[in-house]
């Protein structure tokens, strides 16, 4: 006797699965089965409409669907200052122009307005997981709650005053009230950010190591983004500011650091060693001239190197497909190697590369039984992705984030057939232009 259908979610029968675990698989006329927010069975599509009965039923007949992106590090709120500053050094643009656009005009509801502009940018782009660090955190939480996003939000940190804390204690305790209010929240989380090295002195750093060891929770910081900063460390502490982060005892398995450009073979093997996780930004270090980062050389010493857009004000976009094709092509550049970071590599680095530094890669990051379902769907039928000789391939070098037609995250619907389900998005460009308003005004 035939047993009767499960009564499951959600249905998905795309052309194509790339679930990212095992490395290279495309399965395709398969389904995706979810239940609860997590997958529950990657089968063929036959069988699938023979075993399930599903709520919602969702049909791609030319798409692939494959994991949610991460972003491994982000200024999301930035968006409200996309292209204010562009064309200069870091150092230039940080000090004469970010640093008093953000004094001027940050607060609580730019942040509100700047991530939700933001959110609404990734969800269309197939980013379904953002490691943030900006000012008011809470803001950013409460965007990623009602968005449906799954955050990770930096507790921001410097040794000088801001427009969201006067101090290191300040942070420490604002962060740590924001961590207590997201305890229980499956979706977002929180990660100590102390800036960078030229902005966080030693007793600070020394007392997040300090929470962080106790408390369970990953650091996110700026690391050798500059040869200027290297040699500024060198200035004032005798070491290079790597060095001194090791010595701090700062780096190890929950250290996430950003942009790595300024890397000696040295620094590249112990990086290995102490499992430290890397944050590669190539737009962002592009279009700053900040430097290369060894990536070959990283990800053959063992290192986990993650993919990030940065801030919108350094990138321009958020687009994570642009970022990690950007990515895989700057590597086999500076590699001298075509071969370094293929295709698999690059979709690797901004997925399961971006949970497992994160700690989540029992969770996202790959379309796997009892995982969460964060997935996305890639219509393929444009003329940029045709014809289709290889998936993985199409997916890595030609796909436009605009493919993006469907994203879930733990299993509930953020995009679908290309809307917005979970922003208000002519709201949204209404207050991103009432802002653009207001800071034009300030300028000389």
């Amino acid at each position: 006797m035939q047993r009767a259908p499960a009564t499951i979610d959600l249905l998905v029968f795309p052309r194509w699965l790339v679930p990212m675990a095992p490395a290279g698989l495309v399965l395709e006329d398969h389904a995706l089965a979810v239940d609860g927010g997590r997958i529950v069975d990657m089968l063929p599509a036959d069988f699938a409409r023979q075993s399930y009965s599903a709520s919602d039923i969702v049909e791609l007949p030319e798409h692939a669907v494959m994991p949610g992106l991460v972003n491994i590090h982000a200024h999301s709120a930035m968006t409200l200052l996309r292209g204010i500053a562009d064309d200069l050094p870091l150092m230039d643009w940080l000090h004469n122009h970010i640093w008093p656009a953000e004094s001027a005009n940050v607060n609580r509801v730019f942040c509100e307005d700047g991530v939700r502009l933001a959110a609404a940018e990734m969800i269309r782009g197939g980013t379904t997981c953002v490691n943030d660090m900006y000012f008011f955190p809470e803001a950013t939480a409460k965007v990623a709650n009602e968005s449906g996003l799954r955050a990770t939000v930096g507790l921001v940190m410097f040794d000088f005053p801001t427009v969201w804390g006067s101090g290191p204690d300040d942070y420490i305790h604002k962060g740590l009230q924001l961590r207590d209010e997201l305890r229980g929240n499956t979706r977002v989380r929180t990660a100590f950010a102390p800036h960078a090295p030229y902005t966080v002195s030693d007793a600070p750093l020394a007392r997040i190591r300090a929470l962080a060891d106790e408390l369970s929770i990953p650091i996110h910081m700026h690391v050798h983004e500059t040869a200027a900063e290297v040699e500024s460390g060198l200035q004032t502490h005798g070491k290079r500011p790597w060095a001194r982060l090791r010595d701090l005892g700062m780096v190890g398995e929950d250290f996430i650091a950003v942009h790595m450009t300024q890397l000696t073979d040295e620094e590249i093997a112990e990086a290995a060693a102490l499992g430290v996780h890397v944050a590669h930004c190539p737009e962002s270090n592009l279009k700053l001239a900040s430097g290369f980062a060894p990536i070959a050389k990283l990800r053959a010493a063992g290192v986990n190197v993650a993919i990030g857009t940065d801030g919108a004000a350094s990138n321009n976009d958020l687009d994570l497909f642009g970022e990690l094709r950007n990515a895989a092509l700057l590597a086999k550049c500076v590699a001298g190697d075509p071969s370094a970071i293929p295709a698999q590599d690059a979709l690797h680095m901004a997925t399961l590369a971006g949970a497992r530094a994160l700690g989540l890669d029992g969770e996202i990051g790959s379309l796997e039984k009892g995982k969460q379902a964060d997935f996305i769907a890639v219509d393929l039928s444009a003329p940029n992705t045709q014809p289709i000789y290889d998936v993985i391939s199409q997916l890595a070098y030609a796909v436009h984030a605009a493919q993006v037609s469907d994203v879930f995250v733990a299993g509930r619907v953020l995009l679908r057939n290309k809307q917005l389900q979970t922003i208000d998005e002519p709201a949204t460009l209404a207050k991103a232009r009432e802002w653009r308003d207001a800071i034009r005004r300030q300028k000389p």
